[in-house]
C-alpha cells in the first residue's frame, strides 16, 4: 500500500494526462498522479470565466471538493497578435458549433484561425501559447491543514504562426506554433523536447515546487 500522496488532475482530456503527468514527475513531484477516468463520477465544469486561471480554479476547486484529494487543473490557449489576443480562453472552441458538427474540434479550430489570418504578412503572425496551472488543497488533505488551500502559476511561449502543418506530435494548434528561436512546429518536437520549453511546463514546473514545499 503506497503512502504517497496523489493528486488528480481535472481533465478528461487523455492526450494531456500523460503530458502532465511526465511534466511534474520530471519537476520532482512525489505523487500518484491520476486523471478523471478515475473518477467517472466527478462533476462537469464549464469554463465560465474570462481568465485562464479563473478557469483552472473553477475545475481544481470542484475536482478536490469532490475527491477530498489534492486536484491540478490548467487551462490554456493560443493568443494570436494579429487577432488581439483572441482565441485566448476560447482556444478550444474557437469554431463552435461547426468544430462540434464536423466532428473535430481541433482541426476546425485550427483551421479557422488559418483562415483568419491568411492575409497576414509574416512579421505580423507573433503568438504565444499560455497557461495557468492551479492546485487545490481541500481542508483536511495534508496533515494540520485547517483552510482550503490555492496556488496559480502561469506560463507564457512566444512564438509565430506558420500557414501550414507540420508535425504528427501535440494536439491543437501544435502543428503551426514555431516557437521562437525554433524552426520546429510544437508539433514536431519529442514530448520530452516539448515539455522543457512549453506553457503548460513551466506552468506545471512551478506548481510542482509549490507542491513540494506543502507535502
Amino acid at each position: 500500500m503506497s503512502d504517497r500522496t496523489t493528486v488528480v488532475l481535472a481533465t478528461r482530456n487523455a492526450k494531456k494526462v500523460p503530458e502532465l503527468r511526465a511534466i511534474l514527475g520530471e519537476a520532482g513531484l512525489d505523487a500518484d498522479v491520476v486523471g478523471l477516468g478515475d473518477y467517472p463520477d466527478a462533476p462537469e465544469v464549464a469554463e465560465t470565466e474570462s481568465t485562464f486561471a479563473g478557469n483552472a480554479l473553477l475545475k481544481a476547486r470542484a475536482v478536490a471538493r469532490h475527491t477530498g484529494l489534492p486536484a491540478v487543473a490548467d487551462d490554456s490557449g493560443l493568443r494570436v497578435d494579429a487577432l488581439n489576443g483572441m482565441p485566448g480562453v476560447l482556444s478550444a472552441r474557437w469554431s463552435g458549433r461547426f468544430g462540434r458538427q464536423a466532428g473535430d474540434m481541433d482541426a476546425a479550430n485550427l483551421d479557422l484561425v488559418l483562415d483568419q489570418l491568411a492575409d497576414t504578412p509574416e512579421e505580423r503572425r507573433g503568438a504565444e501559447f499560455v497557461a495557468a496551472a492551479v492546485l487545490v488543497v481541500p481542508r483536511g488533505a495534508r496533515p494540520a491543514a485547517e483552510e482550503e488551500i490555492e496556488e496559480v502559476a502561469e506560463g507564457v511561449l512566444r512564438g509565430r504562426l506558420i500557414g501550414d502543418r507540420r508535425g504528427e506530435n501535440g494536439f491543437g494548434y501544435d502543428p503551426v506554433f514555431v516557437p521562437d528561436g525554433e524552426m520546429r512546429t510544437t508539433a514536431q518536437m519529442s514530448a520530452a523536447e516539448k515539455n522543457a520549453i512549453s506553457h503548460r511546463g513551466i506552468a506545471f514546473r512551478k506548481l510542482a515546487r509549490r507542491f513540494r514545499e506543502l507535502f
